[in-house]
């Protein structure tokens, strides 16, 4: 066994894992310790090294592309400090981290473990069900199907939607973007029929604008995780022509008849958009995708 204790977290190599525990301590930022413990099967590793400083050192983890649904679903945009494979290695501590990456590296030629890309998800993601408050609202995940319910401080015409619920069947794929403290940020979950939306974040109903607590929005990933380990692996799209079109079209989870109320529901909802348009707020276009948006939800 090779291990490694820090106040940044333990790291333990046992010849077939890589069990990554985050630290406890106040300087661990909140989305490791949400995440919690990671277990990285050797297979899914595609090298590691340790980066001495001056007073710190980092130990960094490299998975093979495709390996890891939260690496394909935050797209390598995680900040640096909030990034589960980087370990913070204290100075004198520098000849352990050293001894756990040379295992790790031994233990790849040992298996002969490829680089190349791999063709399915070799680690789970976070268990479900799975729910985060962001600044616009609150983003749920049961394994099924997400379900968004907007804040007071969202954008008027999100609210007047409702709220939105998607079957996993009918995703395409999740996008995700951090609020980084200077940018606001989002997270959409894009469906075969709004793929090509315009609409931005603020009024997509099909996407949470990340624009508060960097601290706090960053726990989206955490959902993007979650449903991008359900979605069909990267390797098993195809795409037709120019129009970036995919065959790969999961079952359309089947339809429940909707409430009797669910009309009355309805015509307030689009009476209320199309005050939004008469008031300038959204344009024809806005208005038309959002129309749409609303009456997809009550079929």
């Amino acid at each position: 066994m090779a291990e490694i204790i820090q106040r940044d977290g333990t790291w333990a190599f046992d010849g077939t894992t890589v069990r990554i525990t985050p630290g406890l301590h106040r300087s661990v930022p909140l989305f490791r310790q949400t995440y919690g413990e990671i277990a990285v099967p050797l297979e899914a590793v595609a090298g590691v090294v340790y980066e001495p400083e001056r007073k710190r050192g980092r130990l960094r983890l490299r998975l093979r592309e495709g390996a890891d649904p939260l690496l394909q679903a935050t797209g390598g945009r995680l900040p640096d400090a909030a990034d589960p494979y980087r370990l913070m290695v204290d100075i004198d501590r520098s000849g352990v981290a050293e001894y756990v990456a040379e295992e790790i590296r031994h233990g790849l030629l040992l298996d002969q473990i490829p680089k190349d890309p791999t063709k399915a998800y070799l680690l789970p993601g976070p268990p479900v069900p799975v729910s985060v408050r962001s600044s616009d609202g609150t983003v749920s995940f049961d394994g099924a199907q997400v379900r968004i319910d907007w804040a007071d401080t969202s954008e008027r015409v999100k609210r007047a939607t409702g709220p939105r619920i998607v079957a996993v069947g009918d995703l395409v794929q999740v996008e995700w973007l951090p609020n980084s403290g200077y940018e606001d940020g989002f997270m959409r979950f894009v469906t075969r029929e709004t793929v090509f939306s315009k609409l931005p974040p603020e009024k997509d109903p099909y996407a949470l604008d990340l624009w508060g607590s960097t601290r706090r929005d960053l726990l989206t990933a955490l959902v993007a995780t979650a449903v991008t380990a359900r979605l069909p692996h990267p390797s098993a799209r195809e795409h037709e022509g120019d129009n970036g079109e995919f065959t790969d079209r999961p079952r359309r989870a089947a339809s429940v008849p909707p409430p009797a109320d669910h009309h009355d529901v309805l015509l307030r909802r689009l009476r209320e958009l199309g005050e939004l348009h008469r008031e300038g707020v959204l344009t024809d276009e806005e208005f038309t995708m959002t129309k749409a948006a609303v009456l997809r939800g009550f079929r």
